[in-house]
């Protein structure tokens, strides 16, 4: 597993190394308590998978309590992370990922960071690890097209992202 820290203070991206790949098809290790025990002491508590289409945007959600590990089981996603610590010399930075099921990255974000995630193929399985339950703590929601952060979505996603009423 290697570790890279990135722009925003706190976000990690990991490269998973436990690939293993023969004429059956492909073995991937998405999780080991103790490598990552080596990174940051989190206990993990739900694991969530969405399932979108192709130019299906889902918005910038977060809250100030939840460990996020979010990777891509099938598809390509560009997952975006803001910082929305009020308090953080970063407030308002955001930084980008692409995600697929074939580059092995994963994308580690603390709290008081939201995510949000662009759909880039006909079908797309996104899968995040959080360390709280869903509710435990009151969501923040960023909307996607906020001209104040300016987030550089890709031409795909052009004007008209497929949202849901919450993130329009």
């Amino acid at each position: 597993m290697l570790v890279k820290d990135t722009q925003l203070v706190g976000v990690k991206l990991i490269e998973s190394i436990t690939v293993f790949e023969d004429f059956r098809g492909r073995y991937k290790e998405t999780f080991n308590k103790a490598e990552y025990k080596k990174i940051i002491d989190i206990e993990f508590v739900q694991d969530d998978i969405s399932v979108s289409r192709r130019n299906v945007l889902r918005g910038i959600h977060g809250d100030k309590g939840t460990w996020k590990l979010i990777s891509c089981l099938k598809g390509a996603f560009y997952l975006v992370v803001v910082n929305n610590d009020e308090k953080s010399a970063q407030y308002k930075f955001w930084e980008s990922f692409t995600l697929s099921d074939s580059n092995n990255l994963q994308v580690l974000i603390p709290p008081k960071f939201g995510n949000g995630h662009l759909v880039l193929t006909d079908e797309t399985i996104f899968h995040y690890k959080q360390s709280t339950y869903y509710g435990e703590f009151k969501q923040f929601t960023i909307l996607w097209n906020d001209p104040e952060i300016n987030i550089a979505w890709p031409s795909l996603c052009g004007n008209n992202p497929i949202l849901s009423l919450r993130d329009s």
